[in-house]
């Protein structure tokens, strides 16, 4: 064969690749569809700087005219999004704990009279702190806001109020995270991560390495039903994932200083349900990969918008809509609310049961997905 470039061998080389890709669709849609999804995820949907963040307030001054400001300030501003008005310190604090607000403003009783005196009376916000990026914005802008909504309310007599330092004795609480320390809310999320990436992928090479090994053929013979065969590679990799869990949970404690306030055993109940529906995704993708290769791609291409849309990476609540929407169908999305609410915020069953259902319905879909997939391979 002779040694000079020949055109015509580069030209047949070249159709052959063409063929072989256009033969390897799954790959090819990979190689197109995650660079797509990244533009758009990290295009549209990922937002540093979160605003029309959920709001409680409790107004114990009986309606009057400066906390009608204060509030009113609070639902024009861009930051704060005033769900509930409520009347018991009861509830507001369930609000912020179960995570329906991000803030709890609590306007006391005799605010308008102590102000009226001059005596700057205390004007309390509190922040659900679990995630700090999301809440530091808006923390910071509630000092402004303050004074800008109680200035127009500061004529005649009050009118020195206005030149002095600011009417009102503003407290900001970081609740769950007084300090506002990131690995707070990175060590718990980490849990659920690692988790999402090692179940599904290793998963996901269940199938694929039979078929690839020629044992398949031995697995299908087997007077097995397809949810035995699921159940039967889906449990030793949830002995593996507490394993997992039990060397974050040491390090988080012990390395990274992270409180544990809440139940550990009702972590650990939780934590199964959240484990066996990685499983299934990744068995899901065992059997429409035609080798490992390929449930490789499809396990990133579900873990990346689970990194991106489920609140670990950037507030949940920063981004639009669409974005959320997409991000309250991934279990991880919901784990991250239950880890950091039983670590941090020491939920308990009610407060969390809203996280569960999701993450009940999701394993129920995928495993009749997954063992439908299965059904067909035995075709």
């Amino acid at each position: 064969m002779s040694t000079r470039f020949s055109f015509a061998r580069f030209l047949a080389v070249l159709v052959k690749e063409f063929i072989q890709m256009r033969r390897d669709r799954l790959t090819f849609a990979m190689m197109i569809g995650i660079p797509v999804i990244q533009l758009v995820l990290f295009g549209y949907a990922i937002n540093s700087d979160p605003k029309r963040l959920p709001t409680a307030v409790l107004s114990a001054d009986g309606g009057s005219p400066f906390a009608r400001s204060l509030v009113a300030a609070m639902v024009n501003s861009a930051y704060f999004d005033v769900r509930a008005e409520v009347s018991d310190a009861r509830h507001l604090d369930a609000l912020l704990t179960e995570g329906e607000v991000q803030f709890a403003v609590t306007i006391p009783a005799g605010f308008a009279r102590a102000l009226q005196r001059g005596e700057r009376p205390v004007l309390l916000v509190e922040a659900d702190a679990t995630d700090p990026a999301a809440t530091s914005n808006a923390l910071s802008a509630m000092t402004v806001l303050a004074r800008q909504a109680l200035n127009p309310d500061l004529t005649g007599p009050l009118a020195p109020l206005r030149a002095g330092p600011d009417p009102v004795d503003l407290r900001l609480q970081r609740r769950y995270n007084p300090e506002g320390l990131t690995q707070y809310n990175v060590v718990p999320g980490l849990m659920g991560t690692i988790l999402t990436m090692t179940m599904v992928m290793m998963t996901a090479l269940a199938v694929t390495r039979e078929r690839e090994r020629g044992t398949m053929e031995n697995l299908l013979s087997m007077p097995v039903r397809p949810f035995e065969v699921m159940l039967g590679k889906i449990v030793p990799f949830i002995l593996v994932g507490y394993v997992q869990v039990v060397i974050i949970v040491l390090a988080a404690r012990f390395l990274f200083g992270v409180p544990i306030v809440g139940s550990l055993a009702l972590l650990s109940a939780v934590m199964v349900l959240f484990i066996a529906a990685n499983l299934a995704v990744g068995f899901t993708f065992s059997t429409i990969a035609r080798n490992q290769l390929q449930a490789l791609q499809m396990s990133f291409f579900f873990f990346l918008p689970s990194m991106l849309l489920s609140g670990f990476m950037f507030p949940f609540r920063g981004m639009p809509g669409w974005a959320q929407a997409l991000g309250e169908v991934l279990p991880l999305t919901h784990f991250l609310r239950i880890v950091r609410g039983i670590l941090l915020k020491g939920s308990g069953p009610a407060d969390i049961v809203g996280e569960m259902v999701p993450l009940l319905l999701f394993l129920a879909a995928v495993t009749m997905v997954a063992l439908k997939r299965y059904r067909q391979t035995l075709d």
